[in-house]
């Protein structure tokens, strides 16, 4: 019987090349702990990068909107169909988690070190959706506001393009955004000529 030529293999003993390796139920254990600890451990790594990629968006705009939030020529002499501006800025807020989720999802796939391009698209979309607010309050709402709407859906429709490459959930979340800076280039065109 081949069953009675088995033998355990402490960790000390040599192996020889003819000897089968026997697994018992302790190795199991030890095996499916540790495969469980590495699981964790990367759930808690990825947790971590997943708040700093939606945090560090999330409060830069949170900071604009507050410096630079109120505006007495957005309200004044505006057509009917123009949001609030309480909720103009929630939609800024909810622009910029979408983007940082999708921008977190590039990089978990390892996008941004295959495409270069990807990061830099995302940060030229970001600082220009930063810098909306502040030209608008204070050079006014004209045409510098409207190049940088207009410039922002230009970085968003190219952002959209390449992180759909990497992750197509990213390149949706992009599009959503994409809908929203249309609308706000829609608004301060209007803004430009009331």
């Amino acid at each position: 019987m081949a069953s009675q030529e088995l033998k355990h293999r402490t960790g000390d003993e040599p192996r020889t090349g003819d000897e089968p390796i026997v697994e018992t139920d302790m190795d199991n254990k030890t095996n499916k702990a540790r495969r469980s600890q590495k699981r964790t451990a990367m759930a808690k790594r990825g947790l971590r990068s997943l708040a700093i990629a939606v945090a560090l968006p999330l409060s830069l705009t949170f900071a604009s909107v507050y410096l630079f939030g109120s505006n007495t020529s957005y309200s004044s002499g505006k057509p009917f169909w123009f949001p609030p501006l309480w909720a103009l800025h929630l939609t800024c807020v909810l622009s910029a988690f979408l983007m940082g989720l999708s921008a977190w999802l590039v990089w978990a796939e390892g996008g941004f070190h295959r495409n270069p391009n990807a990061l830099a698209l995302y940060v030229v979309q970001l600082s220009l959706a930063l810098a909306w607010d502040p030209i608008v309050v204070l050079i006014g709402p004209g045409w510098v506001a409207l190049a940088v709407c207009l410039a922002k859906v230009g970085a968003l429709v190219a952002c959209s393009q390449v992180f759909r490459e990497v992750n197509p959930i990213a390149g949706d979340l992009v599009l959503a955004c994409l809908a929203w800076a249309v609308f706000l280039s829609a608004v301060t065109l209007t803004l430009v000529y009331v």
